[in-house]
């Protein structure tokens, strides 16, 4: 192999080396997903997207829509016909209540 072919995989190298912490760099600008954990070994992740609420884990995968309720502005509530969730209580906000009508079950969570 000659100079020149060696300084080109160089390059090759450096280039990938970049790419891939470039890559992973930009992994770093999502925002987490929180997690919740709860008692009757509930967890799941929530996103809030417009006026919904995407729950996926332990229980399965729901979509919730923004409901009535909440007794001050960092409280939220969603619900659909299988469960209400409310969030931002307690005195940091981090925690929630699931509820599960059909069941009835009342899950207290915290976000980690």
């Amino acid at each position: 192999m000659n100079k020149r072919a060696g300084r080109r995989i160089a390059g090759l190298m450096v280039v990938a080396g970049l790419s891939v912490l470039a890559a992973c760099a930009g992994q770093g600008w999502q925002s987490p997903v929180p997690l919740y954990r709860c008692e009757q070994g509930i967890e799941f992740t929530a996103r809030f997207i417009d006026d919904t609420a995407v729950l996926d884990g332990t229980r399965g995968y729901d979509v919730l829509y923004r409901d009535a309720g909440g007794q001050s502005p960092q409280q939220t509530v969603y619900s659909n016909p299988r469960m209400r969730a409310e969030f931002g209580l307690g005195a940091s906000g981090r925690e929630a209540v699931l509820r599960y009508p059909l069941l009835p079950l009342a899950a207290r969570c915290v976000r980690d």
